[in-house]
């Protein structure tokens, strides 16, 4: 497959809607385009994979992934996010950028090396429910996948590999106090309650900070209190959400959070935890020699649910991902494609 398929799969894949849990059709086009290319895919649920050539046991594993779900259409487009437009070198379609480029450039590299003798055994993933972080996604298929050395995870980082990624928590908290009639000097305000530990969300500095992904980050996102203007309160309930770095679980960081703050914290998951790769790990340096810049990344992605070394990069900006009128060049996709290829050929583990 060369770029120009590659670019000609992502516009079938932009046509058919694929949100978190209803990726149905674009799973099923990318286990055709696989079985027509003479792999035999395997499928649970909407995540598609496929091995190259016989698996030998003494050679470590790659695995190349990228979601094959989006977000709903956010804003105002210009055009219908389901009819790519193509114009001057600009592809304009929903998951174009996030993540149809990457998806279509390592099918496209894992179709070539599978043609290949490499020293190491290869698989290609086109995983779901990558954006609600869905218990269907690539974590469904971790056991079939079987030993991993190394995950290559196919986001939007302009073609620069993230060797660290901030892991995620998002805590429901909730302030007690006792509901009483606000004319009255009666009741306990939630509100008030709820105050100080707001603060100190906003002004705590943990103590550890990362030389790639800087400082863990708290951020009261959402606050809801009361009904009747008359009424004290009894509750006041806030949402955070919690930016780790990789030297902190996020386990231990809800111990210190709970150890400073009055209020319940009930985590909606602690399984998104930071991750990252040696800085002298093989593929970083391969990516550094071919003038990619090493850097910490913000967001989130199937590393989080992955136990294996990984490290993201991709084409496009992942400043464009769930935008309005969200696009990809065509030539990053052409680079892309020549990049992941000089990365992996004949990568030593």
């Amino acid at each position: 497959m060369n770029a120009g398929e590659a670019i000609e799969l992502l516009l079938e894949l932009i046509r058919v809607p694929s949100f978190s849990k209803e990726e149905h059709h674009a799973a099923s086009i990318i286990e055709e385009t696989l079985r027509a290319r003479g792999h035999e895919p395997r499928r649970k649920g909407n995540n598609v994979w496929a091995r190259a050539g016989s698996f030998s046991p003494g050679k470590p594993t790659i695995l190349l992934d990228a979601h094959v779900d989006t977000v709903r259409p956010s804003g105002e487009w210009f055009s219908d996010p389901f009819a790519p437009v193509v114009d001057n070198g600009k592809i304009t379609g929903l998951g174009s950028n996030d993540d149809g480029a990457s998806l279509v450039s390592l099918l496209a590299v894992f179709l070539r090396l599978a043609r290949r003798e490499c020293p190491y055994n290869l698989i290609f993933s086109a995983s779901a429910e990558e954006e609600n972080t869905g218990e269907g996604g690539i974590q469904s298929i971790l056991p079939e996948l079987g030993r991993v050395d190394l995950a290559i995870i196919g986001e939007p980082t302009g073609m620069h590999p993230a060797i660290a990624e901030k892991g995620l928590m998002v805590l429901d908290c909730t302030a007690r106090g006792v509901a009483g009639h606000a004319a009255r000097n009666e009741g306990v305000n939630a509100i008030y309650a709820a105050l100080p530990d707001v603060s100190w969300f906003r002004d705590y500095r943990f103590e550890r900070v990362s030389p790639i992904l800087g400082p863990v980050k708290t951020t009261v996102t959402a606050i809801s209190a009361g009904a009747l203007h008359n009424v004290v309160p009894d509750a006041c309930r806030f949402v955070v959400d919690a930016r780790v770095n990789e030297l902190y679980a996020n386990e231990e960081l809800l111990d210190i959070i709970r150890q400073h703050v009055a209020c319940d914290v009930l985590p909606r998951s602690t399984r998104l935890n930071s991750s990252a790769i040696r800085r002298d790990h093989p593929v970083v340096r391969r990516c550094e020699a071919l003038g990619r810049v090493p850097y910490g990344s913000p967001t989130t992605s199937n590393q989080a649910v992955i136990p294996y070394t990984s490290v993201k990069i991709g084409p496009g900006d992942s400043a464009r991902s769930h935008t309005a009128n969200e696009f990809i060049l065509v030539d990053e996709i052409a680079e892309g494609v020549e990049i992941y290829e000089n990365i992996l050929n004949n990568l030593i583990l």
